[in-house]
């Protein structure tokens, strides 16, 4: 579980700002924001949460408690997988308008968000990453936390949906058939893997953002990385990535390139739909024919004027495409 922590500039931050905007008013400048050490949850990011349509709900996987924000509703249940760093409430400005089609929950993958990480395996296996062997945070383990949440929360056929790292691991959800699912819709999962060259993104890249979150960092600071962004999911990346494990980060950068997308996705059932951004360097053109070809029963669709973070790229297209591929999903 991250260490709790409160930052003395706490009370800059309120339900909108003065202009209306969901977020923080001011923050402090960074120089004098206390330093983080390690794994954290920010006051201001549990502050976040009362502004959430959802209910906490906890499960357990084995020893590691997970961490659900469900949102309600009477459709069918959607078990909602977000990406290598967005814990659950960064996946709150897509899935809050869901509510009157499916009812979304939404994990916290291990290692992120409020979610434990893994225990099990040293805590450097002395490559410099950090991320010990890596065990606790391979593609099936993350498959059996997902599976655990739908049997704990007694979700009968749930649909599930996955962006990047959580497409991945619905994938295999679906492909295991552990457990019933009524459907599946992937968004821009990574095609990397053994022969297939490397991730586009870094690990430097990744832990670097990292160190600014633990360091403290604003929304400016993310724009730097992300400008293409609305400004109120900058603010929530500068408040949650530090409740996201560098060795969680670091063993899933691995699996990028070492577990195959591929080794599953052919043997993904029932309807299925894969969302991509149109200029996704993940996701490529050459990736999505592939998709089609060894999956055929897939519907596979583009979302224009987006690369891999297509909801955040483009909002309004992007929700639109999802809902599309939830519609048939539902019945």
């Amino acid at each position: 579980m991250p260490q709790y922590r409160q930052h003395e500039d706490y009370q800059q931050y309120g339900k909108y700002g003065e202009h209306g905007e969901y977020g923080a008013r001011e923050q402090a400048p960074e120089s004098r924001r206390p330093a983080a050490s390690g794994r954290s949850v920010l006051q201001s990011a549990l502050a976040d949460l009362a502004d959430v349509p959802a209910t906490s709900r906890w499960v357990r996987s084995g020893a590691t408690r997970l961490h659900v924000l469900d949102y309600g509703g009477d459709g069918p249940a959607l078990v909602v997988l977000p990406g290598i760093t967005s814990p659950a409430v960064t996946m709150d400005f897509v899935v809050r308008e869901l509510t009157d089609l499916v009812r979304p929950l939404v994990l916290d993958v291990r290692g992120r968000g409020l979610s434990d990480g893994s225990a099990d395996g040293p805590s450097d296996d002395g490559d410099g990453d950090g991320d010990g062997d890596g065990r606790g945070y391979r593609l099936e383990v993350y498959a059996e936390d997902t599976e655990a949440v739908i049997e704990g929360l007694g979700l009968a056929r749930p649909l599930l949906f996955g962006h990047s790292m959580g497409a991945r691991i619905a994938a295999v959800v679906a492909a295991r058939g552990r457990v019933a699912i009524g459907g599946s819709v992937l968004a821009d999962p990574p095609m990397s893997g053994p022969g297939r060259g490397p991730y586009p993104t870094t690990l430097a890249a990744f832990l670097g953002q990292l160190a600014e979150a633990e360091r403290g960092t604003d929304a400016e600071e993310v724009a730097r990385s992300w400008p293409r962004w609305p400004r109120r999911e900058q603010e929530l990346r500068a408040r949650w990535l530090s409740s996201c494990d560098r060795r969680a980060i670091a063993a899933t950068h691995r699996g990028f390139e070492t577990e195959d997308f591929f080794a599953w996705w052919p043997a993904v059932t029932g309807r299925t739909a894969l969302l991509y951004g149109a200029q996704s360097p993940v996701v490529t053109a050459a990736g999505a024919q592939e998709a089609r070809a060894s999956l055929p029963s897939a519907a596979v669709t583009a979302v224009p004027d987006a690369g891999h973070m297509l909801f955040w790229d483009n909002p309004p297209a992007a929700r639109a495409a999802l809902r599309a591929a939830l519609r048939p999903m539902v019945g």
